[in-house]
């Protein structure tokens, strides 16, 4: 089974997407906890990412637990608008942070509208409060954005809170961590 752990800035339109994702893949390469040059290692599409380096170990809450002998292992990035959930047993839930209201089905229905970039809001059905998709409430993490890091077989391992907030840092927003195990 693949555990990926998925970090997703907490905004749909990243300023500069792709020049965030090469600014932090410098990074992780810095610090060795990806290789800087792509190889089949990932799940997605063409299956090419950025395999796991030894430096991976220091922010991982279960280093013994990171994927250093399986085939699917690296770093895949994501520059496009994706929506990013558990992919299983996701329930689909959403709260207004305005009424509290339980809003998951319009909410997951409007997300067409999202994916084509017809906008980056939802406004609640039941009080009229109007904000960006990602600050709606969620009982699951999930992320909507056009900047993904896909950690392929790293969800049993876990981040340490100091990768994520540094992670947070270079990419300049706020960060959910999406597990999506297949």
């Amino acid at each position: 089974m693949n555990a990926r752990s998925i970090l997703v800035p907490r905004l749909s339109r990243v300023p500069a997407s792709e020049a965030v994702a090469q600014r932090v893949l410098a990074w992780l390469v810095r610090n060795d906890v990806v290789n800087g040059v792509p190889s089949t290692c990932g799940a997605i599409g063409t299956r090419m990412a950025y395999a796991i380096g030894p430096g991976a170990r220091t922010f991982a809450q279960a280093p013994e637990r990171l994927p250093f002998d399986e085939a699917v292992n690296g770093l895949e990035i994501v520059t496009r608008r994706c929506i990013y959930t558990p992919t299983t047993n996701f329930r689909e839930e959403a709260g207004c942070p305005e009424c509290r209201q339980e809003v998951g089905e319009p909410f997951f229905e409007n997300l067409d509208e999202w994916m084509a970039g017809d906008t980056d809001h939802f406004e609640c059905p039941e009080c009229g409060f109007e904000d960006e998709v990602n600050n709606f409430l969620f009982l699951q993490p999930c992320g909507f954005s056009d900047l993904g890091f896909i950690f392929n077989g790293w969800g049993h391992a876990g981040f340490t809170p100091d990768f994520i907030e540094q992670m947070a840092s270079r990419i300049g927003f706020p960060l959910v961590v999406v597990r999506a195990d297949d």
